[in-house]
């Protein structure tokens, strides 16, 4: 839209005086044009122009405005870039205790494949310390329900990070056609707990879930892994029928993982293969789907830490998770 401004006004020429037809004229004009406006104003029932402004109306869906809200209550950290970001897909909640999703690109190498994303922990944990301290049922015995997560030294959370890489993963990968669910979007104020969200990915029948964390080790300890479910067969976990599947998902993560950041695998679980395989964690022992957890770094490690809070080494992270499970799916 190009401005016209007071100094770029050009001059007018001297108008001739109007004659009666013309200020008639004038009148006519004027009086029509009002008539028509109060016509508007009281509506027309069988016309369209009351779907016409309805349909020009673009509502902001829940979910986006807790989210920023969800954000700005956390303690102040040295994160950058834009942590509250969205797809540009709109982003729902099927209830509150439902995962928030956007759905997947209208063609693509992923179209019909479904993702669910686990963003570890949630910025409002550490404001209801009783809901998360509750016991839940992991197959294998009772755990808390979830926990705060950790941070860097400089109080960026483990729960903000997860967001940003998680939004960013969305993205990336509605961008390959997949449809994609979260756990929870940063729209609810706690939780889910582990227990729910390995039924939010049996639920959503996922191709893959992938939940995203990042570690409070000690300093030194640096790099990434990948956490894969171990076989359990007791109470109310069964692993073995996804044993394999999430050992393939977690390695195509781990080698893309490398490519796209430049991070090493962890020097202090693994063995230097980046990969740690657990039965102690409810998300894995209760997934009836393939499913991997991923330690991005660790936050108390000065050197992870400087990684971990740059949104440009951020969304490399997003980047190397979404290859891996792009290579997965695809075979």
């Amino acid at each position: 839209m190009s401005y016209v401004g007071p100094d770029f006004e050009p001059p007018q020429p001297r108008r001739p005086r109007r004659g009666p037809m013309t200020v008639t004229l004038a009148a006519l004009v004027t009086g029509a044009l009002v008539g028509w406006l109060v016509w508007q104003a009281a509506g027309d029932p069988g016309g369209p122009s009351g779907a016409a402004a309805s349909s020009s109306i673009s509502p902001t869906s829940p979910s986006s405005g807790t989210a920023a809200s969800s954000a700005s209550r956390t303690p102040s950290a040295s994160g950058t870039g834009d942590e509250n970001r969205r797809s540009p897909s709109p982003s729902g909640t099927a209830g509150r205790s439902g995962p928030s999703s956007a759905g997947g690109a209208a063609s693509g190498p992923l179209k019909g494949k479904v993702v669910v994303v686990d963003p570890g922990h949630n910025p409002g944990n550490f404001q209801h310390a009783a809901d998360i301290n509750r016991k839940v049922n992991i197959g294998t015995n009772s755990k808390e329900c979830d926990t705060t997560g950790t941070s860097t030294n400089a109080g960026y959370t483990e729960a903000r990070f997860t967001l940003d890489v998680a939004r960013r993963l969305r993205t990336l990968l509605q961008q390959e056609g997949a449809t994609v669910k979260f756990t929870q979007d940063g729209d609810r104020p706690w939780g889910p707990c582990v227990d729910e969200r390995a039924r939010i990915g049996n639920d959503a029948h996922a191709d893959a879930v992938v939940s995203i964390h990042a570690d409070g080790s000690a300093a030194g300890n640096r790099g990434f892994h990948v956490i894969l479910p171990a076989s359990v067969h007791s109470g109310a976990a069964d692993t073995r029928p996804i044993t394999a599947r999430s050992r393939d998902l977690g390695e195509r993560i781990a080698g893309n993982f490398v490519r796209a950041t430049g991070s090493a695998p962890s020097n202090y679980i693994g063995g230097g293969t980046g990969l740690d395989v657990r039965s102690d964690l409810g998300g894995l022992n209760l997934s009836t789907v393939p499913k991997v957890f991923i330690e991005c770094g660790n936050m108390r490690d000065s050197k992870d830490a400087a990684l971990l809070t740059s949104g440009a080494w951020r969304e490399k992270a997003a980047r190397g998770i979404s290859e891996g499970i792009v290579g997965f799916l695809r075979g």
